[in-house]
């Protein structure tokens, strides 16, 4: 049997066989792949991400009752009064969304507060 092996050269001399120089990218090109993976991340949020869709039906209130802040009275306190056997945690974090407090400490003395009715 006989083999046949073929070798390529370089142009510029015919003692050295070609070799592939290594792909360099220029700082252009960084940018060029840094903004492409960017769009590529933000195109893929988008599509899978999640959403809303916004219609003309009015959605289910929860029912609720008003709760005055006495001295002394932390939220903490009326959470566990408002549902004695749920997570407290929980209720607190509904009360603060439905009267839209940045904090659990920014309660005023003689205010009035949305807290939710548990079953």
């Amino acid at each position: 049997m006989s083999t046949i092996s073929i070798t390529t050269y370089d142009r510029r001399s015919l003692r050295r066989p070609a070799v592939a120089a290594p792909v360099r990218l220029t700082r252009r090109g960084r940018l060029v792949l840094v903004l492409a993976v960017i769009a590529a991340l933000a195109v893929g949020a988008v599509v899978l991400g999640s959403s809303t869709v916004a219609t003309d039906e009015a959605g289910a209130v929860p029912a609720t009752r008003v709760v005055t802040v006495q001295e002394g009275q932390t939220l903490w306190q009326i959470a566990a009064e408002a549902n004695p056997e749920g997570d407290v945690r929980d209720t607190v974090d509904d009360i603060m969304r439905m009267n839209s407090l940045p904090s659990a400490g920014d309660l005023q003395l003689g205010s009035d507060l949305a807290v939710p009715v548990y079953q």
